[in-house]
């Protein structure tokens, strides 16, 4: 996978360098604006997602290795959550230094080469993280509504084969995007009210026709995200009804309990991506948008360790055992 997509960087590398042949007015950079230009807020800015990154970096680096350390996790569910986690990692990493560099430098800059690889990242790795949960979402309703079939069912190749599945239609959703980017031609406009490169304010940017890539963007959000939260949303009222035919109250709270926490994940990314979208669309509204997507981008990955291993004994108990601590 990682030679699959160094391939199609080389060939963003080549057809950019095409790309500004051709373009007469050869845009070569960006200005990321970001949330303030208030230099008394850099340095609180800085230090604020600073701690935010590390916090992601460190929490789902636990996850991880609580996983991979402990046998007794070697299980479907866990095996997505490891995924999920890693994702989170290269999902934040993609936007958050370059933002962390610019505040520290005071410097908007970036070039149309990074700028197009970092969209090209940004959208490969939200993608994943939106598979990813449909994914965990078949595997809990496979728990709880079938639970004699369950490790038959999700057998390890499953596992491995929906994963790869979950790869691959990202991948090919975010080389889509970005060659249709790839064709848009730019004027003088380019400022970004961003703090990363991201498609609708690419989009907006562009000074061509930009029919085709609303019409592919609009396409690609109710194939790739309505119909996994459809997915999702089916799997959930499958659970609910299970769960409400259980007798016993005991019986009840425990089958909840192995899907509150990526309920509430899934609750959390599906918000704050619908807000981002709705203040989006609203006009005037990029300043506020950008502030949207710090959810999104920062604190949803942020929160998911948290959620996930607070009240998990699982986790808990593999962490103790990896740092050689007693349960």
């Amino acid at each position: 996978m990682h030679d699959f997509v160094m391939f199609f960087l080389f060939c963003f590398c080549s057809h950019i360098s095409d790309m500004e042949l051709e373009n007469d007015t050869q845009i070569s950079e960006f200005l990321l604006l970001g949330f303030s230009e208030e230099r008394e807020l850099q340095p609180f800015l800085f230090g604020l997602f600073l701690s935010m990154y590390l916090v992601i970096i460190l929490g789902n680096l636990l996850i991880i290795l609580a996983v991979s350390s402990d046998s007794h996790l070697y299980t479907p569910m866990y095996f997505f959550l490891a995924n999920l986690s890693l994702v989170d990692i290269c999902f934040t990493s993609t936007t958050v230094p370059k933002m962390l560099v610019n505040i520290q430098t005071q410097k908007k800059v970036i070039t149309y080469e990074s700028c197009i690889i970092q969209m090209y990242f940004f959208i490969l790795f939200v993608g994943l993280d939106n598979f990813l949960l449909t994914v965990m979402a078949y595997d809990r309703f496979v728990a709880i509504c079938h639970p004699l079939h369950y490790m038959v069912t999700m057998s390890p190749r499953l596992c491995g084969l929906l994963v790869l599945v979950s790869w691959i239609m990202s991948v090919l959703h975010s080389l889509l995007q970005t060659l249709m980017v790839l064709r848009l031609s730019f004027c003088t406009e380019v400022e970004i009210p961003h703090f990363f490169c991201e498609l609708n304010q690419m989009i907006q940017l562009a000074c061509s026709d930009t029919f085709l890539n609303d019409m592919v963007m609009y396409f690609a959000t109710v194939l790739l995200v309505a119909a996994p939260l459809a997915g999702v949303l089916y799997s959930y009222s499958k659970i609910v009804s299970s769960i409400c035919g259980i007798s016993t109250t005991q019986g009840k709270y425990k089958a909840f309990s192995t899907c509150a926490s990526h309920l509430s994940v899934v609750s959390l990314f599906y918000c704050t991506g619908l807000g981002v979208y709705l203040i989006s669309a609203a006009p005037q509204s990029s300043h506020s948008s950008a502030m949207a997507s710090v959810m999104y981008t920062v604190v949803t990955p942020m929160l998911n360790p948290f959620i996930y291993s607070l009240r998990n004994r699982d986790i808990k108990g593999a962490l103790n055992v990896f740092f050689r601590r007693k349960p």
